[in-house]
């Protein structure tokens, strides 16, 4: 049940690019995005516009936006894509951790995939709005979105969960992936060709809880509902949408599970852990396939932790 959980809100900045490679400002409704800087002795390139380089390249990248990809498993699945070849939009709260991400990319070129950072509090209707015109504005075109930002939330008491411990992750884990992924689905119906890939991250507590995870449970359980409902609204559009339910990737949020977490039977107990970089490559597979293909759920978890028969 490994999602990507980010500290308290940094203040909004301006989105970045990696040098050589394109990125801005961008400001809603309409973003203006500057040219970009050069890096580590490489010069500067000035960015083609989107329709350029459609007319330019047989076959030019694909775009993906990923939510939540200062750390964890959004940081994993962005730099398994950016190695695929995609250009990626990282999107997150958190400037600074958000340019850790692409620093740990590696060294940029001519020929390697545009990465563009852009702050984002998913929570916040007008920053999605942003974060998506100034992919469109950007680089033309959308094709996919790993909606993975999320957070566990207070592991207290059901008794004990006050109303605003309740709304902060069913913002973020709700709330947040349905403003992401209705933004996504407007940019793809909209464009030429047509349509896209929405995956959610869910969690094994999509399907069985945890002791004291009310709230994180009802939203991973609500995402399945998102996902089902994306899939069949998307049909006419090309827009296919699955979901992988992740269990016990070894991130920040996992940490407990190392140390011992309380169990169904009331002990704790250490859980195996998985490494991130395999949840990535399963996110890699069903970003790869058609829009005819579409993996609608993949469950990937640690094989020993205590999920097939827990409790």
């Amino acid at each position: 049940m490994a999602e990507n959980t980010e500290s308290a809100p940094a203040a909004r900045t301006t989105p970045t690019a990696r040098a050589g490679q394109v990125g801005g400002t961008a400001t809603a409704p309409r973003p203006t995005l500057p040219a970009p800087t050069s890096r580590g002795g490489q010069s500067t390139q000035t960015a083609p516009s989107a329709q350029e380089s459609r007319q330019d390249e047989a076959a030019p990248r694909q775009v993906a936006v990923v939510t939540g990809a200062g750390s964890g498993i959004g940081r994993a699945v962005a730099l398994a894509l950016i190695t695929a070849g995609w250009t990626v939009v990282l999107a997150g709260r958190r400037a600074e951790a958000l340019a850790e991400t692409s620093r740990l990319a590696g060294p940029t070129g001519p020929d390697s995939p545009a990465i563009m950072t852009m702050p984002t509090d998913v929570t916040r209707p007008e920053q999605v709005d942003a974060l998506f015109a100034a992919v469109h504005e950007r680089f033309g075109r959308l094709d996919l979105l790993f909606n993975n930002a999320g957070t566990f939330g207070r592991a207290v008491p059901l008794e004990e969960l006050d109303h605003d411990d309740w709304r902060a992750v069913v913002d973020v884990n709700l709330t947040g992936s349905f403003l992401c992924a209705q933004a996504a689905f407007r940019t793809m119906k909209a464009q030429d060709p047509q349509g896209g890939r929405i995956i959610n991250n869910g969690s094994i507590s999509a399907h069985t809880p945890r002791p004291h995870s009310i709230a994180y449970t009802a939203t991973k359980h609500a995402m399945t509902g998102l996902t089902k409902s994306l899939s069949l609204d998307g049909r006419p559009y090309h827009i296919a949408c699955g979901q992988i339910d992740i269990g016990n990737a070894a991130t920040e949020m996992t940490g407990r599970m190392q140390t011992g977490i309380l169990q169904a039977n009331g002990r704790t107990a250490v859980e195996p852990v998985m490494d991130a970089t395999d949840v990535a490559r399963t996110v890699v597979h069903m970003a790869a396939l058609p829009l005819t293909a579409n993996v609608q759920f993949a469950t990937v978890m640690a094989t020993n932790m205590p999920y097939i028969g827990r409790g």
